[in-house]
Parts: structure tokens; C-alpha cells; sequence
């Protein structure tokens, strides 16, 4: 997605710009309104595109996704898969896990990375979920963040995905990065960026719509080579940071470097 062509092929015209857009890689100011209109649009053709886009975490209960998630923190979802199993066999239940021994977790989720916060995470959250909960997963966003180890992302994971409630956008590296791509917000802090997108995005489309922009980014959209050619968003997405592509037979000169070019001007003027 970010890579150095914008994917259209040679001899075909440039699809529409998304109103707002003044070139390519460079939006300019768009009303609140006409980005509503726009997101609306997206989130409706990534659903038609991706419709069985759902969470790649494993996870039978709200219990297991929470744990999931938060070993999910810098580590694909994947190998958390790989590591729950036998997790969820030894302690399946949040009182079985509060009363695990640190080093016996660290042991299970070493391999997760980040293990011994993560484990301090895990348990001091299970414990919570035990003494302030009865061993039950809250429903409720402000009880879920109130828990040791659980920020909004984390919230949001398991409201949309084991209770189905829509409470605010999960927005991870890859759904920021996509947004951005997409001109739906300008700020990397995933706080920020969730902010713009539950303004313009469709609260019905909340809860599908990060799995959908994550598979988009998998499928046609990846960080350095997007297939902007294929893509059903083309007409709507004004291709933030995608260098446009060369014409047939342009080469593009290196940059000199500032030092480099005074050095020369300085070599002329003194060489005549």
C-alpha cells in the first residue's frame, strides 16, 4: 500500500477523483459531509467485496478473545492462534487462569513476545474479572478498559466480535494505515484516527468494518504494492502517500543530496 505506483496500467484513464481530492496522493480540504458520503460508499463496497471478513483470533467465549487479544499486541494472530490452544486446555476459565504461576503463563505465551508483561497482564486481568465481575466478561466499555492490560482496541475486539455490540472501531497498524491510505484520517495515534473514523463511517458497518479493511489490505491493498487497478475503492480513495506511476520511457533522476549540489555550484563558480 505503500508502494511507488499508483497500479493503473498504461493506456487507461485515471479513475474519478473522490470529491476533495486535488491530485493524487494529496487531498485537499474535504467537508464533513462529503466524507460521511464517501466513507458510507466504502464501507459498503468492502462489505460487497469482503463479505466473510470476520476476526482471525481463535476464541469459543468473550474470555478466550479477551485473552487472545491481549496477546495479540505486537504479534500476528497466527501464532496467538497457535499458543490459546494449549492455554485454554490448562486454564480454561478466568478463576483457573488468576490462579496460575507467572512463570508457568511466561512459559505458554513466551513465544507471543512481550511475555512476562503480557503475563502480568493476563492475570491481574483475570483476577479483576473474578473479584469485580464473578469471573464474567463485562459488556459494558467502561468496565472492560477499567481492566488490567485492556485499552479501547482491545474493548472494541471483544464488544464487536463475542457481544456483537457496536461501541467504536477497532483501529490497529493496519486499519490506520488503510485509513490514511484512504483519506479518512491523517493521524497515525489510533485514538485520533478512531475518533474521524466514527464520524464518518455508518455505526452498522462499525463492527465489520476494520476485518474488512484488513483482508482489503491483505488482498489488493498491501503496504508496498497496491493494486490500485483491481481495486473497487479506486474511484473513492485519493491514494495518500501512493507515488504516481512513471509515463512509458520516463526515468525518474536521482535527488542529489543538498551538500552534494552546493559542492558542485561551488566548483563551477570557481572553475569557470
Amino acid at each position: 500500500m505503500n508502494g511507488s505506483t499508483d497500479g493503473r496500467r498504461e493506456g487507461t484513464a485515471a479513475p474519478p477523483r473522490p470529491a476533495g481530492e486535488s491530485a493524487v496522493g494529496r487531498p485537499s480540504r474535504e467537508s464533513a459531509t462529503a466524507r460521511r458520503r464517501r466513507a458510507e460508499a466504502i464501507a459498503t463496497r468492502l462489505a460487497a467485496a469482503h463479505p466473510h471478513a470476520e476476526c482471525s483470533l481463535a476464541f469459543e467465549n468473550p474470555f478466550q478473545l479477551l485473552v487472545a487479544t491481549i496477546l495479540s499486541a505486537q504479534c500476528t494472530d497466527k501464532r496467538v492462534n497457535m499458543v490459546t490452544g494449549d492455554l485454554f486446555r490448562r486454564w480454561p476459565t478466568p478463576a483457573a487462569l488468576a490462579a496460575a504461576r507467572p512463570r508457568d503463563l511466561e512459559a505458554v505465551i513466551r513465544s507471543t513476545g512481550f511475555y512476562r508483561a503480557k503475563a502480568k497482564n493476563i492475570l491481574g486481568c483475570c483476577k479483576a474479572l473474578v473479584e469485580r465481575h464473578a469471573g464474567r466478561v463485562p459488556e459494558a466499555l467502561p468496565d472492560l478498559v477499567r481492566l488490567p492490560g485492556v485499552g479501547r482496541k482491545t474493548a472494541n475486539v471483544v464488544l464487536g466480535s463475542a457481544f456483537g455490540r457496536a461501541e467504536g472501531i477497532v483501529v490497529d497498524t493496519h486499519v490506520g494505515r488503510i485509513a490514511r491510505r484512504l483519506g479518512l484520517t491523517r493521524h497515525a495515534d489510533a485514538v485520533r484516527a478512531e475518533r474521524d473514523l466514527v464520524m464518518a463511517v455508518p455505526r452498522d458497518h462499525w463492527i465489520g468494518f476494520s476485518h474488512r479493511l484488513i483482508e482489503h489490505g491483505r488482498t489488493i491493498c498491501p503496504a508496498r504494492s497496491p493494486r490500485c487497478d483491481e481495486c473497487p475503492l479506486a474511484d473513492l480513495c485519493p491514494r495518500v502517500g501512493v507515488k504516481q506511476k512513471m509515463k512509458t520511457g520516463q526515468t525518474r533522476r536521482p535527488a542529489r543530496k543538498p551538500a552534494l549540489r552546493r559542492r558542485r555550484a561551488a566548483g563551477k563558480r570557481t572553475h569557470p
